[in-house]
């Protein structure tokens, strides 16, 4: 009586589930509500139906799209962004994205198509990136895109292209500013080539080349045109072809000319220094070479032909030193990065106004350098030793307002930065300072307005360190010391800091008067410390937009500092603490739930104590719990444990509640069928020619349910079995076999027929043995062993006889229960008798 109630209040909320269909459920991933969804490799062949309208942002790559026909996108008219990279699209129809009035990018990297219509791009009035990398084209004009007047950036890269035949087409892109053609099978390039470039806007396209396989470029090709920049990188097989490549530039006018080879890209097996004299038949503004490792310190004459241009960059070559480059070069900009120097170089440029020199882990000591107009230098990442630092005798300038010192060796302190009063730019972070406790380093830099010396293995112990920064508005000092882990007023005359990291300082305390002179301080980050309360007199009259508090040992805090919090303060983290969820801390609690709306990673915000509450949320402890007893506690956690149970139990039995339900529906019914049976699909032939020829042909004749036969299209596997099988018949008949031990469909059925042979008291089940079973397997299924173990069942013989007392056997076993007459009983014994005889 009890399940029967269950099952009766149980049942709607089935019949609820039942409803829900996988074709219901959005495949894609929702990143931005209504605005950004990901598809990719979902194994799509169209556009889901259920992406709204309002999507700007769709990437559908990695699906099998094969085909897009006319208007395949106009439900998405505020579409800004497409990825459509590997989709298998092999043909593009006309006016397959027209509606895309706002597409911006368009990518179809790695798609093989075979069809591009005419008007595949039409429709497209906004966009400014197309992305058609590795599409098999082989010429630029196999692409219909001469109406796209917006177009800023084309990329053709690894295709077929043969070719640079610019077509006719580019003088009406007025907008286009880069065109990658590199990796493709470009050879040659004559003057007809280019002819296009003469009509397009100066000094604004930028014509990426590098990885084709140039050989040759007729000179004159270039003459008068004026390009932005021009990359050739891994595309020379030997000096003698890019000597005379460079000489075919002659003419062309360039902001930025790029030259060398990628990391892993190295073609070249020797560089002859006589391959860049066609430089000087070139007007170049800036010139980037990288990666040859042959371009040695004799090669560096080559540079006299671009003595004037204003920017250099030298990336990767085996460089030992710079000596011999004459003093009167006009460089403004010159970048040395990763080229093995072996000591610094001495530099005396008149013009030179930024350094660049990183990257380069050779040397270990710096050397003073005459850069009288220098304002930018950047010396990072060498494991370089600075003795004396910092003043302008070491730079040999005063104009210096960008130093960037960082991850360097031993910088000791031996000035006080004395004529270099400029600077507004300082980066010490990851070198070691030394002396830096001893006088006020920065007293001289009054325009300073950022301060890098995190994890520099300082620790502060003198009050005057910050003196003189009073322009500073960011400073940054992760990773450091305090004295006694305590933090003092270091920052008193630093009124226009808005940027503060004292993060991993092993702070325990906070002076009350720390921050009292930043007015101005807007982000304060105080995470990776030791803090142990949330102490908020210290920042009570500041104007914080920011505060980081997180991954410390905060306990609490109590009310009357927390009436202290700056009102200003939108983004606040207390994640990673060890929160004390106890009615001690129950105003503290509380304002946790009110401020929740600041509060970044609210959710992650755990308790660790009391161990009964350790790992749960901070914001589930209630107010209401300290006045609760503990047996009110154990019932509430009991009820909850439950309700659980159940819903596992109503998951779990999903199927046997609905059997149970249609048991009550159908009970008082006459079946329609004399048995179910169950068997797998590898033995349906013996079912079809044995089972349901002898016993629906014979006398009496019997009705089975067969699933191939008797089940209503269109619904449910599960629901069929139940209503069509179980329902509506008297017995169940299970053919048992190997195939059907391995079948989980099979023990499925099988597991719900115990359940219906146990609801319905006139069922019965019927086990046949259509083969013998190893007894290995058929453990495998326990309940199954046991019913055969216990219980008679009939094998299935290949004798004779043994068929004869099979089917005698298994008609007696179906007449139990079926409705009879004696007329109809004499009548089935006789031709019972009569097929006995025969046989």
């Amino acid at each position: 009586m009890l399940l029967t109630r269950l099952a009766g209040a149980l049942v709607p909320a089935m019949a609820f589930l039942s409803c829900l269909r996988p074709e219901s459920w959005d495949p894609c991933v929702q990143v931005v509500p209504n605005i950004t969804y990901q598809c990719m490799d979902l194994n799509l062949y169209k556009i889901p139906d259920n992406i709204p309208t309002s999507t700007k942002n769709l990437d559908l790559s990695f699906n099998s799209l094969k085909r897009l026909g006319s208007h395949s996108f106009s439900n998405f008219s505020e579409l800004q962004v497409l990825d459509l990279s590997r989709c298998e699209i092999q043909m593009i129809e006309d006016d397959a994205y027209q509606g895309l009035n706002n597409l911006s990018i368009l990518i179809l990297t790695g798609n093989p198509i075979q069809s591009l219509a005419p008007g595949a791009f039409s429709g497209l009035s906004s966009l400014q990136t197309l992305v058609v990398v590795e599409i098999n084209r082989t010429s630029l004009e196999d692409l219909p895109i001469g109406h796209l007047q917006t177009l800023k950036e084309l990329n053709v890269a690894h295709n077929f292209i043969h070719s640079l035949k610019l077509p006719g087409y580019f003088s009406n892109l007025p907008n286009l500013e880069h065109l990658d053609i590199s990796n493709n099978k470009i050879q040659s390039i004559s003057q007809k080539d280019l002819q296009v470039l003469h009509q397009m806007p100066p000094f604004k396209l930028s014509l990426d080349l590098s990885l084709n396989p140039l050989d040759f470029i007729q000179p004159g090709a270039f003459e008068n045109i004026k390009l932005r920049e021009l990359t050739l990188r891994s595309t020379f097989n030997n000096t003698d072809v890019m000597k005379t490549c460079i000489q075919g530039l002659a003419g062309l006018k360039i902001n930025q000319l790029v030259l060398g080879e990628f990391r892993n890209e190295r073609i070249l097996e020797k560089f002859d220094k006589s391959a860049l004299e066609g430089l000087c038949n070139l007007t170049i503004e800036e010139f980037r070479i990288a990666h040859f490792d042959d371009f040695t310190e004799d090669a560096l004459g080559v540079l006299n032909c671009l003595a004037n241009v204003s920017t250099i960059s030298l990336v990767s070559l085996d460089l030992d030193n710079l000596d011999g480059l004459p003093k009167v070069y006009k460089w403004q900009y010159l970048k040395l990065t990763n080229c093995n120097f072996k000591h610094f170089p001495e530099l005396e440029f008149a013009f030179l106004k930024k350094f660049v020199f990183n990257a380069n882990k050779v040397m270990t000591s710096f050397t003073k350098v005459t850069l009288p107009m220098l304002e930018f230098l950047d010396l990072s990442k060498n494991h370089l030793s600075f003795k004396g630092c910092c003043s302008h005798i070491n730079f040999g300038t005063t104009r210096l307002k960008h130093l960037d010192l960082s991850f360097n060796d031993i910088i000791t302190m031996g000035s006080n930065f004395m004529g270099l009063e400029q600077l507004k730019y300082l980066d010490l972070q990851h070198s070691s300072l030394k002396q830096i406790n001893e006088f006020s380093v920065f007293l001289s830099l009054k325009n300073l307005r950022y301060l890098d010396i995190s994890y520099t293995n300082t620790k502060v112990v003198f009050p005057g360190i910050f003196d003189g920064l009073v322009s500073l508005e960011v400073l940054k000092m992760a990773g450091n010391y305090f004295q006694n882990d305590f933090l003092l007023d270091i920052f008193t005359h630093m009124t226009n800091l808005t940027i503060l990291d004292l993060s991993m300082c092993q702070l325990k305390s906070v002076a009350q008067g720390a921050f009292s002179s930043l007015l101005k301080l807007q982000v304060l980050n105080m995470s990776h410390n030791n803090l142990l309360s949330l102490d908020m007199l210290p920042y009570k009259n500041l104007s914080l937009h920011v505060l980081d508090f997180s991954f410390n040992h905060i306990v609490a805090a109590n009310g009357q500092e927390l009436r202290q919090f700056p009102s200003s303060v939108t983004f606040l983290n207390l994640t990673h603490n060890d929160f004390a969820c106890v009615c001690e801390h129950m105003n503290f609690l509380q304002w946790v739930q009110d401020h929740r709306h600041l509060l970044e990673g609210a959710e992650q915000m755990m308790c660790v104590k009391p161990l009964d509450m350790q790992g749960m949320p901070v914001l589930s402890f209630r107010n209401a719990t300290c006045q609760l007893s503990k047996t009110i506690i154990s019932v509430s956690v009991l009820s909850i444990l439950v309700v659980s149970v159940v819903a596992i139990l109503v998951y779990k039995f999903y199927f046997h509640l609905m059997l149970l339900a249609g048991c009550k529906r159908y009970g008082k019914g006459e079946s329609t069928y004399d048995a179910f049976v169950i068997y797998s699909s590898h033995d349906e032939d013996w079912v079809r020619n044995e089972l349901v020829k002898n016993l629906e042909e014979g006398v009496p004749p019997f009705q089975l349910c067969l699933h191939y036969r008797d089940f209503i299209p269109g619904v449910a596997i599960a629901a069929n079995i139940i209503q069509e099988g179980f329902h509506k018949s008297r017995k169940v008949i299970v053919v048992v076999s190997q195939h059907f031990i391995q079948s989980r469909w099979c023990i499925f059925e099988y597991e719900i027929a115990q359940t219906w042979q146990f609801l319905s008291s006139h069922a019965g089940i019927i086990f046949i043995i259509l083969q013998k079973v190893e007894k290995s397997l058929l453990r495998q299924q326990v309940e199954l062993y046991r019913l055969l173990s216990r219980n008679t069942y009939l094998e299935w013989e290949d004798s004779v006889l043994g068929q004869h007392i099979f089917w005698r056997r298994l008609r007696k076993a179906l007449l139990d229960g079926k409705p009879w007459s004696p007329e109809g009983t004499a009548d089935a014994e006789s031709s019972q008798h009569e097929a006995t005889t025969s046989t």
